[in-house]
């Protein structure tokens, strides 16, 4: 699971639609628009795609980056062992192989994996991409600095419990490479979806010893078709072909454009009105979500032809911090629940063509997830909990969030209210680019936080787990804003993970959810939809369900390069 990638300012950007898995069932179409000119005419060779964004990716490094904002965009410099399929729909939650030569041997009931390298892999300095490299990328994740975004290598790899990572612990002896093509990797406990979480981006590899100090941040070694040619932050980021890569060896990225240029720190409204117009390379370029101002205006054939729109895949929720007093009550965080208008929040989002009402911790795409409302908006029953709790003349609390119009309209509708129930919300704004950081940092973390949780691969095991399996919660990084650890909760989500029916689990996961909720540590508020236009000369991009029903970056480039 990682945070919400429409939440993150940058809506083609990859978090993960959970969808079929072991029979489990796709999850269901939500696309209303054909796709842009891409659903019909195929990338030719050549030119540069543009991408007109708020805000700038949160991290380069791979180990350190997780938000929706940047996942997609780390398929296009890096390669994984496996990754997902280039295809729209459900065809691309599949994990496929990506360096290695197919998707793992399971052996020791699942408990431990052996992949194979392909011939002729290197990065972008000619270095060839080994076992020892993959070892390498694997083991950054649990460096206490440069670990702080996706926790599967933490959560899975058999490591020591004061292993700090390469820099600071060296070597990890339950990572074995016999050899330069081999790599066997053990695991805490069995683990039969293990091929999907080196699908995420902390087991990107790099040259061994290479990434210290945030050195990826500014330079990373590419591993992918493209390297970075030059990074402004916050303003601008260009990519060109890294000529290590080789088109033979890799099945997933198209690799068509010469070149891609994001464009950081644009207002939404100026985004809109470029990408409506379409204009010199605007024709060329991808927007971000569009405002709610301007849904309306993308009704016109020319405009519907190359947009896209659809549910994310992704809950918009506010942790309640229940380390905190009084939300260490749970009669006090059952009677937010109650006090919050999700109406209130979905109007304040832009309205039902950019949000659903939430209810559930879990989206509707989610394959298992049980439909239920267990606080539907009832300002009598949260006094009344309230008074229950002592607190009947209430209390204040301070709300984490970023200056995003859409999410500052969604702070605004929870102090509101909040404030019909006397209780008086403190807005505390943090920079876009390091909010995750930020709210994942405990020490650093408020009463309550606005944000957003996506899942990572087609199982309901990345989503209610990384966000309230209480034995996770970190220093840093840390998923489980709510910093709840119920013995309740970590014995089930263990007794789910033991299960090797993937439907089964993910119906068990459904209805956990439940159960979690009536302990009230989160308020799901919305479920963001999002409505993307792209230029007219835009090829190759389809809906993909891994990639939120957003665009999937690998497939991307021009209909008419020199146009």
């Amino acid at each position: 699971m990682r945070r919400s990638a429409a939440l993150s300012g940058v809506a083609v950007s990859a978090v993960l639609a959970l969808a079929a898995c072991g029979g489990g069932g796709a999850a269901p179409s939500t696309s209303t628009g054909s796709g842009s000119s891409g659903s019909s005419a195929k990338p030719a060779t050549g030119g540069t795609v543009h991408f007109l964004t708020k805000a700038d990716f949160s991290h380069l490094d791979p180990a350190r980056g997780w938000d929706g904002g940047v996942n997609n965009f780390y398929r296009l410099i890096y390669r994984n062992l496996t990754t997902f399929g280039a295809a729209p729909g459900a065809e691309s939650t599949k994990i496929v192989p990506d360096l290695a030569t197919d998707t793992g041997k399971p052996s020791d009931g699942a408990k431990t994996w052996t992949f194979t390298l392909k011939d002729n892999l290197f990065f972008e300095d000619g270095t060839p991409i080994n076992s020892e490299a993959v070892k390498f990328g694997a083991t950054r994740g649990f460096d206490p600095e440069a670990g702080i975004g996706s926790p599967y290598a933490k959560l899975l790899l058999d490591a020591p419990k004061d292993y700090k990572g390469p820099y600071v612990s060296g070597d990890l002896d339950t990572i074995e490479t016999p050899d330069a093509k081999t790599i066997v990797f053990h695991l805490k406990k069995p683990f039969a979806d293990f091929p999907s979480a080196l699908a995420m981006a902390n087991f990107i590899p790099f040259p061994k010893g290479t990434g210290a100090a945030a050195a990826f941040d500014t330079k990373p070694i590419a591993s992918g078709p493209y390297k970075v040619a030059s990074y402004n932050r916050g303003s601008s980021l260009k990519l060109v072909r890294n000529p290590q890569w080789k088109a033979e060896t890799d099945s997933v990225r198209s690799a068509k454009p010469d070149a891609w240029e994001w464009t950081f720190g644009l207002d939404a409204a100026t985004i809109d009105e470029r990408m409506l117009a379409g204009q010199g390379t605007d024709a060329d370029a991808v927007g971000s979500t569009i405002q709610a101002a301007t849904v309306a205006r993308v009704q016109t054939p020319q405009l519907k032809a190359r947009s896209l729109s659809g549910l994310n895949g992704c809950t918009t929720y506010m942790g309640l911090n229940t380390t905190k007093k009084p939300l260490d009550d749970v009669r006090v965080r059952q009677a937010i629940n109650y006090a919050i208008n999700k109406d209130t929040v979905v109007a304040g989002m832009g309205g039902s063509s950019l949000a659903a009402k939430g209810t559930s911790i879990q989206p509707p795409t989610v394959a298992g997830r049980v439909d239920y409302d267990l606080y539907p908006t009832d300002a009598e029953a949260a006094r009344k909990l309230l008074a229950e709790a002592g607190l009947a003349n209430g209390f204040s609390l301070t709300l984490d969030t970023r200056p995003d119009p859409k999410m500052a309209a969604v702070a605004v509708a929870v102090q509101e209210a909040l404030k019909a129930v006397k209780i008086d919300v403190k807005i505390n704004n943090i920079d876009t680019s390091t909010f995750y950081e930020v709210i994942g940092t405990p020490a650093q973390q408020h009463d309550a936080a606005v944000t957003g949780w996506c899942p990572d691969w087609a199982s309901g095991a990345t989503f209610l787990p990384p966000l309230f399996d209480g034995r996770n919660i970190t220093a840093k990084g840390n998923a489980n804003l709510a910093q709840i650890n119920d013995k309740a909760i970590n014995k089930r989500i263990d007794e789910i993970a033991a299960m090797t029916d993937v439907t089964a689990a993910n119906a068990a996961y459904g209805e956990l959810d439940k159960e979690i909720m009536k302990l009230a540590p989160i308020v799901p508020l919305a479920y963001e939809k999002y409505v993307i236009v792209s230029g007219a000369n835009i090829a190759g991009a389809y809906q993909s369900y891994a990639f939120s029903g957003g665009i999937d970056l690998v497939s991307v480039g021009l209909a008419k390069p020199g146009k």
